[in-house]
């Protein structure tokens, strides 16, 4: 599973670890496969939301510990869920991916091995629950 995260507030640049394919592969094959985005679909993409999020305009409100803002948004396949800053997260039907693709600003985000790296480097792994990051 390769985790993709972009940001709706900056862009990054692409990450510095390429993957590798065999030796003697033709160098022009080499720069396509690098150069291909990740959102195949076993790709996990993320997006941050740092404002509130209404719903069929009702506020979207964490269960755990009442956060109202700053939120991370996860696509896998069709489904699309919501992660609070104090890891608590669940599936949200509302949103689709269609949606979810249209949050999506950039099409350079950072690319991290693991989803648990992947949050952990953006602060959505429960360290800083009730904090909101700005």
């Amino acid at each position: 599973m390769t985790l993709v995260l972009r940001t709706t507030d900056r862009t990054t640049e692409p990450a510095p670890a390429l993957p590798v394919l065999p030796t003697g592969t033709d160098p022009l094959l080499q720069l396509q496969y690098e150069t291909q985005p990740a959102d195949d679909p076993s790709a996990t993409r993320c997006v941050s939301h740092p404002h509130e999020l209404a719903l069929g305009g009702i506020p979207v409100m964490c269960s755990a510990c009442q956060a109202r803002r700053d939120w991370l948004l996860i696509n896998h396949g069709r489904s699309v869920w919501i992660r609070c800053r104090c890891s608590n997260q669940w599936i949200e039907p509302e949103i689709s991916r269609a949606d979810f693709d249209a949050l999506i600003a950039s099409p350079y985000g950072t690319t991290y091995p693991t989803v648990e790296e992947g949050l952990a480097a953006l602060g959505f792994d429960g360290v800083f629950a009730g904090i909101y990051l700005e």
